[in-house]
């Protein structure tokens, strides 16, 4: 079954921690999503107790594409969806920004080669979970498994091939 791409935003909420440490000055960790976008803007202060800061870092879009559904069903599978959040470190304060949210874990895997991100996974908000597992059951299909035949070795082929000949210059023997 074929069909358009769904799409939700969600808020994310994360915590910076400061940290005693010579190479980097604190740790972040992504504490939540929230279904409904709040009015805030980016990066504003949520909460402030000593060492650890709440910031409310954005809005991203969960996009789900007809195409991608057996990703989904893989991270349904489990019985405890994921949804992984994508943080990029920049320049302007306070030194990440949100890059990404999604449900896809192939997605991920392209992210996590790409460098410096920080992606970490919290779990999907049961809300989310309906949609997602609503989506997959309208677009889902098995794919049936078909091996691959290979190509029977043809024995008199290296017979028929010109010799090779070989000059006195090659560098791997001499």
């Amino acid at each position: 079954m074929t069909g358009q791409a769904e799409r939700r935003g969600v808020g994310i909420t994360v915590e910076r921690q400061r940290i005693d440490n010579p190479w980097v000055d604190a740790r972040w960790r992504v504490t939540g999503a929230l279904p409904a976008l709040p009015d805030r803007a980016p990066w504003t202060v949520l909460a402030q107790d000593g060492e650890r800061t709440g910031y409310y870092a954005g809005a991203a879009e969960i996009v789900l594409h007809p195409g991608e559904t057996e990703n989904y069903v893989e991270n349904l599978k489990g019985g405890h969806p994921m949804l992984y959040v994508i943080l990029r470190r920049c320049a302007e304060e306070p030194g990440l920004r949100l890059l990404a949210v999604t449900v896809d874990p192939g997605e991920v895997d392209a992210h996590s080669d790409a460098g410096d991100d920080l992606i970490e996974a919290i779990p999907l908000p049961p809300d989310l979970a309906a949609w997602m597992r609503d989506f997959v059951a309208r677009h889902h299909a098995e794919r049936p498994f078909h091996k691959r035949q290979r190509d029977r070795a043809d024995p008199e082929a290296l017979a028929r091939r010109a010799p090779v000949a070989h000059s006195g210059k090659d560098q791997r023997h001499g």
